[in-house]
């Protein structure tokens, strides 16, 4: 039987990352978790959700009702990234994290609040599975000699057809 910790049950299963356990249910069933990648899991708890007014789509709605949606992300105090991860996050979205290490993303295009709160979880999977990607390492290549020389004998056909074209000046 699994260890219950919290709402939660860990099974350790052999060849399975400690993220990939079975939370409350079947393999894949993960409760209130977020899937960003195969590595990383985030708690829906550590988002935090606030509303405002839109200036956006609704008419008259617009002035009575907070429909912008603002999620913010605390990559410093999350326990499901490792540090690295974070550096990463950090350095590929500098323009939306703060000094103070929080993660803003912003939703208005929706006239409903639950719409707009929709879109930004999926912009925030997105943006956090963007930024997680390892790039890829550029092979160095080089060109080979007889491409070289195919190159430069090309140029020095097409040199001598644009000299054929010239009028003859006065010398010759």
């Amino acid at each position: 039987m699994p260890e219950p910790v919290g709402t939660w049950f860990f099974e350790w299963k052999p060849g399975i990352c400690p993220l990939q356990l079975a939370f409350s249910g079947e393999e894949g069933d993960y409760g209130d978790m977020i899937r960003i990648n195969e590595e990383v899991l985030i708690d829906e708890g550590e988002l935090v959700y606030e509303f405002s007014r839109s200036s956006g789509p609704g008419g008259q709605n617009v002035n009575k009702v907070e429909t912008r949606v603002t999620l913010c992300f605390d990559l410093q105090k999350s326990p499901s990234l490792s540090e690295q991860q974070r550096e990463r996050i950090r350095d590929r979205l500098h323009g939306r994290v703060s000094r103070q290490g929080i993660l803003r993303i912003d939703c208005s295009s929706h006239r409903r609040r639950e719409a707009n709160r929709k879109e930004c979880r999926e912009r925030f999977i997105v943006l956090l599975s963007e930024a997680l990607k390892e790039e890829r390492v550029r092979k160095k290549t080089r060109i080979s000699k007889q491409q070289k020389e195919n190159r430069l004998r090309l140029k020095i056909r097409r040199s001598r057809v644009k000299q054929l074209r010239k009028a003859p000046g006065k010398d010759d």
